[in-house]
């Protein structure tokens, strides 16, 4: 099984919701829309790595562990 087509469409879905709920709490704080933006495309981002490497550690130790296959 190829853990990598998972990844994209869940990991870009994730990082989405990151940004949106990560903008929507920090426009608050801030009177120009500019700093929040900066500050949510970071949060989406870090999101998409750690999405990332979950996926590639479940695809390592799937393919290492003859039980789970």
């Amino acid at each position: 099984m190829n853990f990598y087509f998972i990844f994209l469409p869940l990991a870009v879905i994730a990082a989405m919701m990151a940004y949106l709920i990560s903008y929507n709490e920090w426009r608050h704080h801030y009177p120009t829309k500019k700093e929040p933006r900066k500050i949510a495309l970071k949060t989406s981002i870090f999101t998409l790595i750690v999405f990332g490497v979950i996926i590639i550690f479940m695809a390592v130790l799937f393919s290492y562990w003859p039980v789970i296959r």
